[in-house]
């Protein structure tokens, strides 16, 4: 079922300053919008993340990294901590936002958007996906409220790529790095338009 909204450009969220911010600020640039965490396994595409930004910025790429908490319980911090955390461990200059929760009824209204686009999760698939996928199930029993539908992200670092007209167009499971060929071709064939 598609969204009344057309585009992410009809969403404000809130930065981890605490300001408001107008998605239709990004109107025209390519998005990579990644839920990110201080304690998991993924952390260390923090880095890669902000290669990809440094990168690709100046032709129109903007990362929007959304701290959440729902997915092993991997993000304890309060906003401070978190972009203390991300400037001194990974010179962090892409756009973080304030802590959301991207499961359940509180879902960010944002991400209920980008659920609701019903693009299909790539990547994943081999021994090392099955394995993570049996740890997945097991903290979500463990540590979470909500397990996420086929639909949503799968856990922390999953990345969705909008297109500069607003519209989502891919979505990358954690185990896609940011500097994964089958994430940069598509960002670049976004760039290109």
């Amino acid at each position: 079922m598609k969204s009344a909204k057309k585009s992410i450009y009809n969403f404000d969220v809130q930065s981890i300053s605490g300001e408001v911010c107008k998605l239709s600020n990004f109107e025209g640039r390519v998005l990579l919008i990644v839920n990110v965490a201080s304690n998991c396994g993924f952390t260390p595409q923090y880095s890669d993340l902000q290669k990809l930004y440094e990168k690709y910025s100046e032709q129109g790429l903007s990362i929007l990294a959304f701290p959440c908490n729902d997915f092993g319980a991997q993000e304890p911090n309060n906003d401070e901590k978190i972009k203390g955390f991300c400037q001194t461990n990974f010179n962090v200059t892409f756009n973080l936002f304030s802590k959301v929760t991207l499961l359940g009824p509180q879902k960010l209204d944002l991400y209920q958007y980008l659920y609701d686009c019903g693009l299909k999760h790539q990547g994943g698939g081999g021994w090392r996906s099955r394995i993570f996928g049996l740890v997945k199930s097991i903290l979500y029993r463990i540590k979470g409220k909500y397990a996420p539908s086929k639909n949503e992200a799968q856990w922390n670092f999953h990345k969705f790529l909008v297109g500069k007209n607003g519209i989502p167009v891919a979505s990358f499971l954690s185990e896609v790095a940011p500097n994964s060929s089958i994430l940069t071709f598509q960002l670049e064939e976004e760039l290109k338009k």
